[in-house]
């Protein structure tokens, strides 16, 4: 998406408003609209939005379909983010403007409990998921990638190297990295012969 409709508002203090993509109920089409943003953060990177992949869990989730984690709408999916950044905040080392950076679907998370300090941030009982989540920062829920921009602390941004195509790059923070975890925690290397079985969330059978 470009960011030429991103818009600043001076009514929202340390706040901006951004163009998105959002279901307001279970039947209702995405639909354009514009959502809050928070202004970043010493720890924020900002990114323009490139691409985003469709994921059958933003299906899922936009028509309700998983009783144990209620819609909360207006929703606003899209976890599998490639884009630009264009902000940084004062403590961010290893972002600057200009670079390719990825989002997946975590955006922080509470940093202090065991699972964070053992680098397993996803098992976090406080983590904020990219979208549908708690927001503690704006209140209400994250929006997702199906946006024009958003912000994120910089430990759940990811570089993208500048070989990839950028458009096939965004699935791979969800359905790639779903295959490739497994893989690499049961040690396959080259040679090995691996099957992937699934539709949608993917299981590696050895």
């Amino acid at each position: 998406m470009s960011s030429s409709t991103t818009q600043f508002s001076s009514e929202l203090r340390g706040q901006y408003k951004t163009t998105a993509y959002a279901s307001d109920s279970a039947k209702s089409p995405l639909a354009p609209t514009m959502i809050p943003r928070r202004d970043p953060g010493e720890h924020d990177v900002q990114i323009e939005i490139l691409f985003c992949g469709i994921c059958h869990s933003d299906l899922h989730q936009v028509r309700s379909e998983w009783s144990a984690v209620p819609t909360v709408y207006p929703c606003v999916p899209g976890h599998e983010i490639v884009g630009r950044v264009t902000r940084v905040g004062s403590a961010v080392t290893k972002f600057k403007p200009g670079d390719i950076a990825a989002v997946g679907c975590m955006v922080d998370s509470d940093g202090n409990c065991h699972e964070c300090q053992d680098g397993l941030e996803q098992f976090c009982p406080h983590v904020t998921l990219t979208y549908n989540s708690p927001d503690v920062h704006l209140g209400g829920v994250t929006y997702g990638g199906y946006s024009d921009s958003i912000v994120v602390n910089e430990h759940f941004v990811l570089h993208v190297p500048s070989n990839l195509n950028l458009a096939g790059a965004a699935p791979l923070l969800c359905a790639g990295i779903t295959t490739y975890s497994p893989m690499q925690h049961w040690g396959v290397t080259k040679g090995k012969k691996v099957g992937v079985v699934g539709l949608g969330g993917l299981v590696i059978w050895l």
